[in-house]
C-alpha cells in the first residue's frame, strides 16, 4: 500500500532525530544518511496503519539499522589504513541534532564520539538513546530486544567507560576560544615553550589521513612530544606539502560543539583539528585530514559565513 502524504510527512517529522541518532551511532555522517534513507524505504514497505507508536517503531528500525553496520564497521577499521576518526560535523551542521542539555552536546562532542569507538555496538545504542535522547529504558528494552535491567546495567558500563576515558574539568567558550588563539599564535611562532604550557602533562595528539594524506599512525603523547610535533606541522611548507599545494587559511571554529581549527585551500576544507580543552589547558589534539571525511564539511563551510581567516599562507 503505497504511502500517503500525511505518511510521508510523519516520517519527515522525525528525519532530523533519526539523522541525529545514527550520526552519534556511526560517527560517520554519509553512513548516517544511509542509513536513515533505509529506514525510510522499510516505512515505505509496511503497512503503516498497523503501526501503533510510529515514532519508536522507526527508531528500533533504525538503531538495528545501526548496529548492523557498526558490526561491519569494527571489520573494516582492522583494516583501515593509520588512526580512525569520526567525520568532524561543523557549526550549524542539522546532524549534530539536539543541543539543548550538557549531555546531549557532550554525546555528540569529538571527544565521546572517539571514545564511544571503545564501545560495543550495543553499549553505544543504550549509552546514546539513554544519555543524548533521554530514552527510558522500558524502551530502550524493546528496541534492542534486550531486559529493561539489561539496558540499565550496559548503560551504566558504557558511561563509566566514557566518564574514564575522557577529561574531567571543561572551560567556559569564550575562555576556550582564547586558549585556542594562543595554542595557534604558539603553534605557528614555533614557541614550544608556550605550546607545552598551553597542554596538559598527559596531551595526546592524533591524527586520521585515511591513506590518502600523510598522518602518523601512532599518537604523540605528552605535552612536550605533542607540542613538537605541532611545532613541525604547523611550519608553512610543511602544512601546504601535506595538505596538497595551494595556499592554506587557518580559522577557529567549532567542530562537534568543541573548539577546532579548519584549514581552508581554495574554498575546500582540508583539515579539520579538533582540540579537547579543559580547565588544566589541551587535553587532546584530534585531526582529521581524509579528503572522504570532509566533503561535507566543505559544503558546510561554503554556507557559512566564516569572515576572515586568522591566518593565511602564501604560495611564495
Amino acid at each position: 500500500m503505497p504511502l500517503t502524504v500525511d505518511d510521508v510527512d510523519r516520517f519527515e517529522a522525525s528525519r532530523p532525530r533519526l539523522q541525529a541518532i545514527a550520526y552519534r551511532l556511526l560517527g560517520s555522517a554519509g553512513e548516517a544518511e544511509d542509513a536513515v534513507q533505509e529506514t525510510f524505504l522499510r516505512w515505505q514497505a509496511t503497512d503503516v496503519d498497523h503501526i501503533e507508536v510510529p515514532e519508536a517503531w522507526l527508531t528500533k528500525v533504525l538503531t538495528n539499522l545501526c548496529l548492523n553496520q557498526l558490526t561491519s564497521a569494527r571489520a573494516r577499521r582492522e583494516t583501515y589504513v593509520g588512526q580512525w576518526l569520526p567525520e568532524p560535523l561543523l557549526a550549524g551542521d542539522p546532524l549534530l541534532g539536539p543541543a539543548d542539555t550538557a549531555e546531549q552536546r557532550e554525546s555528540v562532542s569529538y571527544a565521546v564520539l572517539t571514545l564511544m569507538e571503545r564501545l560495543s555496538p550495543n553499549e553505544r545504542a543504550v549509552y546514546v538513546l539513554r544519555e543524548a535522547f533521554d530514552y527510558p529504558h522500558r524502551e530502550i528494552a524493546e528496541i534492542l530486544d534486550i531486559t529493561e535491567a539489561a539496558s540499565q546495567q550496559i548503560f551504566h558500563r558504557a558511561k563509566k567507560h566514557v566518564s574514564d576515558g575522557k577529561a574531567r574539568t571543561a572551560t567556559d567558550e569564550a575562555a576556550a576560544r582564547r586558549i585556542v588563539e594562543e595554542f595557534l599564535t604558539a603553534a605557528t611562532t614555533g614557541r614550544i615553550e608556550s605550546l607545552v604550557r598551553l597542554l596538559t602533562e598527559d596531551a595526546v595528539a592524533v591524527g586520521d589521513g585515511g591513506g590518502k594524506i600523510p598522518a602518523r599512525a601512532k599518537a604523540f603523547q605528552g605535552a612536550v612530544a605533542v607540542a613538537k610535533f605541532l611545532r613541525g606541522l604547523f611550519k608553512p611548507a610543511e602544512v601546504k606539502r601535506a595538505l596538497v599545494g595551494g595556499s592554506p587559511e587557518v580559522y577557529i571554529w567549532t567542530a562537534n560543539g568543541e573548539p577546532a581549527v579548519v584549514v581552508v585551500v581554495d574554498g575546500r576544507v582540508v583539515g579539520v583539528m579538533c582540540l579537547e580543552v579543559t580547565a588544566g589547558g589541551i587535553s587532546a589534539v584530534r585531526s582529521q585530514v581524509n579528503p572522504d571525511k570532509l566533503e561535507r564539511a566543505t559544503a558546510q563551510w561554503a554556507a557559512a559565513d566564516h569572515g576572515e581567516p586568522l591566518l593565511r599562507w602564501s604560495e611564495e
